[in-house]
């Protein structure tokens, strides 16, 4: 009793780890990705120093591109992680490329399709930042993303225009803002997330979308193995308890430091009503462990070159 009032109070730490969560929640999302394509150069880009947070202990960030430019305001972690189709948790590096957000707008090429701003953005790290990586695999303790023994109980939802649209200039947005209200992240195109009042709300999301939005909220990675390709909408509530406990667990993820009194909530236990409201959408998470993916990065400076 004593742990949940104090996280009732709208204290300072109240705010705090809702804002942390907004954060790990929102660069997490924010790669999700764009089709694998090889690509050019971007023509010119701009590359500075940004803040996302404000006073009041809210935050945005986002990335939109058309087919005219990218314009984005994120930590350097989340450029990398979209340029290389990772999760966080694939990418082994500094701890301050997490917290150092830059502002990058770059021009795309006349022609160029949206789907080919991952392979320009490896050229531009690589150039500005003087990027270097290198590959392995490393075996991870997961939460496998499956279909539950009575069958999926959601439906796809219905094709709608704009993600049905096929026009590559058309602009795609990816944008999220977090408080102590909550956190809601659009991912464009009629596919959004919303995590707020100890619920969670996903409107035209895919099952690696939806694992890619959960995993950041729990103590291990979430990976889809429902071989689902359709969207949908769902929702789900969980207890108060388990809620703060998914927003605090969060912050510990990003590799924050919180107050000693959030971190005792997380002594509570996994969120229990959390995978039972999965099983009633016809989902469960397993744990397992599974060999994936690693960016080491060798190499990376704190200053770009100049543009």
């Amino acid at each position: 009793m004593e742990r949940r009032q104090c996280l009732k109070k709208g204290t300072y730490s109240t705010h705090y780890q809702l804002r942390i969560a907004a954060i790990f929640s929102l660069s997490m999302f924010l790669a999700s990705a764009v089709e694998a394509q090889t690509g050019p150069a971007f023509e010119v880009a701009s590359i500075r120093p940004a803040n996302g947070q404000t006073g009041d202990y809210s935050v945005t960030l986002g990335l939109r591109i058309d087919g005219v430019q990218i314009h984005g305001q994120m930590a350097l972690k989340d450029y990398i992680r979209i340029a290389y189709r990772l999760k966080d948790y694939q990418i082994s590096g500094p701890d301050w490329i997490g917290s150092e957000k830059f502002d990058i707008t770059a021009k795309i090429p006349e022609g160029v399709s949206p789907g080919q701003t991952p392979e320009m953005l490896q050229g531009l790290l690589t150039e500005r930042f003087q990027l270097k990586t290198h590959r392995e695999k490393k075996e991870f303790p997961v939460y496998a993303l499956e279909i539950a023994k009575g069958g999926l109980k959601i439906s796809e939802s219905a094709p709608g225009p704009d993600r049905d649209s096929s026009n590559f200039k058309e602009p795609i947005e990816r944008s999220g803002t977090g408080s102590g209200q909550g956190v809601s992240v659009t991912l464009g195109r009629g596919s959004s997330y919303t995590f707020a009042n100890n619920r969670f709300e996903g409107k035209k999301l895919t099952m690696a979308e939806l694992a890619g939005s959960l995993d950041q909220f729990l103590d291990r990675p979430v990976v889809d193995l429902t071989n689902l390709t359709g969207r949908y909408d769902f929702t789900f509530d969980i207890t108060e308890e388990d809620y703060r406990n998914m927003l605090i667990r969060a912050g510990v993820n990003r590799g924050l430091s919180l107050p000693p009194e959030a971190l005792r909530m997380l002594d509570t236990g996994l969120p229990v009503s959390f995978f039972r409201a999965a099983e009633k959408l016809g989902l469960k998470l397993d744990a397992r462990k599974v060999p994936l993916d690693m960016l080491v990065i060798d190499e990376i400076h704190k200053t770009p070159t100049e543009n």
